[in-house]
């Protein structure tokens, strides 16, 4: 599997608050973005795995919903989450 309970940790404890902070904007947004990437380089050796597209395109509109949110919320903080991302250019 290629998203264990120590790469989650790992992941939360570097976004978030704390290594148990699951709930907060950055560490989700940056949960769904290791998502996104292990699902696109699926998706190039797969083309045709159509849900695996569906579940892509999911992901994408969940992290972008997210992204809206704090970018409404607290402008800094969604600068600073794009920034250690690098999603935008």
């Amino acid at each position: 599997m290629y998203l264990t309970s120590e790469k989650k940790t790992e992941i939360f404890g570097k976004y978030g608050k704390s290594n148990t902070d699951t709930g907060s904007s950055e560490a989700q947004i940056a949960l769904f973005s290791y998502r996104i990437a292990h699902l696109t380089g699926h998706m190039k050796s797969n083309h045709k795995d159509y849900n695996t597209q569906r579940a892509l395109k999911t992901l994408v509109g969940k992290r972008r919903r997210l992204l809206d949110y704090l970018k409404a919320k607290d402008i800094e903080r969604y600068r600073a989450i794009i920034k250690e991302l690098n999603l935008r250019k």
